[in-house]
């Protein structure tokens, strides 16, 4: 499966907005956006004029490496989205919150959503008390997540977990720490997605 395996804290300077790609490390001084809050390359300071589709493309590529898809997957969604009924963009957004991988990261059983793929692709997770690996696969409300009792002990998730208490969970997710459970209560709404998106700007430049 192809994937993207270079230096990801570059993103976060190129679209000028922290994106979390590495867990706790963007809490901390280390964090590259803290340190240089510019552009990458030889004319990042430099001043940046967008144009209309400049804004578009910078906004689709913004949410694309937020959630840690690759253009294919990321227009695949959209035009699934699409198909429905409804706001596109909205309807776009809460398929992105929807990912398995993502749900994971959102309760606070991963420290990023990198880190959530990659949990969720070594089978420790069960979904309604059967075991699922593929990140993609978007989870229905009233669908109930389990770590594997065999996976109760590993250090990433029992560090996520301890480090989810300073987070913020979504109310549309029910998170039992102690039982290690995720109950999806609901499915998200707009309002529940407090990232600064502009699903417009998407909606324009896949109009084009």
């Amino acid at each position: 499966m192809a994937r993207y395996s270079g230096a990801v804290c570059r993103f976060c300077r190129r679209e000028n907005q922290k994106l979390f790609l590495k867990g706790d490390r963007c809490f901390t001084e280390k964090c590259a956006f803290e340190r240089r809050a510019y552009p990458p390359g030889q004319h990042g300071q430099g001043r940046i004029k967008f144009s209309e589709y400049g804004l578009q493309l910078r906004e689709k590529q913004k949410v694309r490496r937020m959630y840690g898809l690759l253009e294919k997957q990321f227009r695949n969604l959209f035009a699934k989205a699409d198909r429905l009924r409804g706001i596109t963009g909205e309807n776009f957004l809460t398929m992105l919150e929807r990912r398995f991988d993502n749900i994971i990261y959102r309760a606070g059983f991963a420290n990023s959503r990198s880190e959530a793929r990659q949990l969720v692709r070594h089978g420790h997770f069960l979904v309604n008390g059967k075991k699922v690996n593929i990140p993609s696969l978007l989870i229905s409300k009233g669908d109930e997540i389990a770590i594997r009792e065999k996976s109760h002990n590993l250090t990433q998730i029992k560090a996520a977990i301890e480090g989810a208490k300073r987070k913020e969970i979504p109310q549309w997710l029910e998170m039992s720490p102690a039982d290690f459970k995720i109950k999806v209560r609901d499915l998200p709404a707009r309002d529940d997605i407090t990232a600064p998106i502009e699903e417009r700007l998407i909606v324009e430049l896949y109009s084009k």
